[in-house]
């Protein structure tokens, strides 16, 4: 492969044309289809990225709590029940 020269020229390194290839264009509902799977997986990552980025990145441990602040204080067997 090495210096074998082909007659095509092409200014990428790894590609080079093969002489009568020609794939066929792409139906447009594969090209809708990959378009809506591909935002979907983007949407998917930044919304995970969104809730646990901060674990993620180490900015916060994941035992830390939830964030809502509602603490329910030292006593837990208190308001219920005794059936624990």
């Amino acid at each position: 492969m090495a210096g074998q020269q082909t007659g095509f020229s092409s200014t990428s390194r790894w590609f080079r044309p093969t002489p009568g290839f020609a794939p066929h264009a792409p139906a447009i509902k594969h090209r809708y289809g990959a378009k809506l799977l591909g935002a979907t997986m983007w949407f998917w990552i930044l919304y995970r990225a969104k809730q646990d980025g901060a674990v993620l990145l180490g900015f916060r441990h994941p035992w830390d709590g939830h964030g809502h602040g509602d603490h329910h204080g030292d006593g837990h067997g208190e308001g219920h029940g005794e059936h624990h």
